[in-house]
């Protein structure tokens, strides 16, 4: 793109009063932003109001200091750092799902070794999942979007979430995890709701770093836009627009990831949903969603069936959320075994445990102390435990025989 050019779309964008809406329309009316601020008043007050034609025949204050930071931003792009590139509207690379949204993006801001088109369907799609879910999830939660992130990776599926805190950072985490040395794939999408100059939450920064070298950061914010809450909900409607369908992990009743459920019902894809327990908050969104019709899954292998992916020829995928067997090497015992059976899902208070297993209070706490230490078991807040990885407990003594 050259600089005028860039100049002409930034200036379009910047232009009080003109949205993206208003914009499509003067671009349907005139052609490219070029031809737009060539026409007369009495022209452009056809295709817009008065207000808005006296803001397109006067420049913004702020498009130099704009051009300027985008210019520069552009330039860094090459040899040692990760590829920077900007998408118009009506560029033979936009993505072809994006034009049958609501409220298609003027520009795209894209950051990254990855690509839109890799894995091409026929129309144009990639082949995609979005992982999206509570910013505030379980220790179960998380690990499950990070699973199923890596079964479906593993697949051939892009990961496409939000790099939000939560169940968005794991989801990537996931996609990352297959990544083998050499390889271009594009394993996961982050669309994000700041300018793509700086990184929101800042704890993702590293993880920033990894999606521009395996995939790609994607917004549709122009540099120096600060994290505006109005913006995340907003960006949400291009999540759902990547991809083939949306899962949902965990979320409350009130969550963004609903809203991105909702949008991609509205665009005829399928949604999916993970259970969770019916005393947990952020398992109620859920819950809700497969009530209206979402797909309740157990595995990534229930996604695939659902969205006809063939699977790659030998390439073994990992189709359960979880591993199956605790060997010794992980401190696996036949005691451990039992007690996380009786465990169970749900998070559960000592003395509830205690009752349960009826082990002495030390012994109980022994072993406790012991799966915490081997990632098996998770202590949450108000004293209470969760199991976080279910296994097959065959052979398991009795807690009768044990107590």
């Amino acid at each position: 793109m050259e600089r005028q050019e860039l100049d002409l779309w930034l200036r379009l964008t910047l232009t009080p009063g003109v949205g993206n809406a208003t914009a499509r329309k003067l671009l349907s009316a005139f052609g490219l932003p070029q031809s737009v601020f060539q026409q007369s008043a009495s022209a452009l007050r056809q295709v817009v109001n008065e207000a808005q034609t006296n803001a397109l025949l006067a420049t913004p204050r702020e498009l130099d200091a704009l051009l300027e930071l985008t210019w520069n931003w552009l330039a860094q792009s090459g040899p040692g750092s990760a590829r920077r590139r900007i998408l118009v509207l009506g560029d033979p690379n936009y993505p072809p799902s994006f034009l049958s949204i609501e409220d298609p993006p003027l520009l795209l801001y894209l950051l990254g070794a990855g690509s839109l088109a890799s894995d091409s369907l026929g129309n144009g799609q990639i082949n995609s999942i979005a992982i999206v879910g509570s910013r505030n999830p379980t220790p179960q939660g998380t690990a499950n979007a990070r699973q199923f992130a890596r079964a479906l990776g593993q697949a051939g599926l892009t990961v496409v979430s939000g790099l939000a805190l939560g169940i968005d950072g794991a989801a990537h985490e996931g996609a990352l995890d297959n990544v083998e040395a050499g390889s271009d794939r594009t394993a996961t999408l982050a669309v994000v709701g700041t300018g793509l100059d700086r990184v929101y939450p800042k704890g993702h920064l590293d993880l920033a770093h990894r999606i521009a070298q395996h995939g790609l950061l994607i917004s549709e914010y122009a540099l120096g836009t600060p994290p505006l809450n109005a913006n995340f909900p907003k960006r949400n409607r291009l999540i759902a627009g990547l991809a083939q369908g949306t899962l949902v992990v965990e979320a409350a009743l009130m969550s963004g990831s609903l809203i991105t459920a909702r949008l991609t019902a509205e665009q005829g894809k399928e949604v999916f949903a993970i259970p969770g327990s019916i005393h947990s908050t952020q398992a109620r969104g859920c819950h809700a969603l497969i009530k209206q019709g979402a797909k309740l899954v157990e595995s990534a292998q229930d996604v695939l069936e659902e969205l006809k992916i063939e699977l790659k020829p030998q390439r073994a995928v990992d189709v359960a959320p979880w591993d199956a067997t605790l060997g010794d090497a992980e401190g696996g015992s036949d005691a451990g075994l039992s007690l996380l059976d009786v465990l169970g899902f749900d998070p559960v208070g000592l003395d509830a445990l205690q009752a349960r297993c009826q082990l002495d209070t030390a012994n109980l706490q022994a072993q406790l102390m012991t799966l915490e230490l081997g990632g098996w078991v998770a202590r949450l807040p108000g004293g209470l435990f969760q199991r976080l990885k279910p296994i097959n407990p065959a052979g398991a003594r009795d807690w009768r025989s044990t107590s």
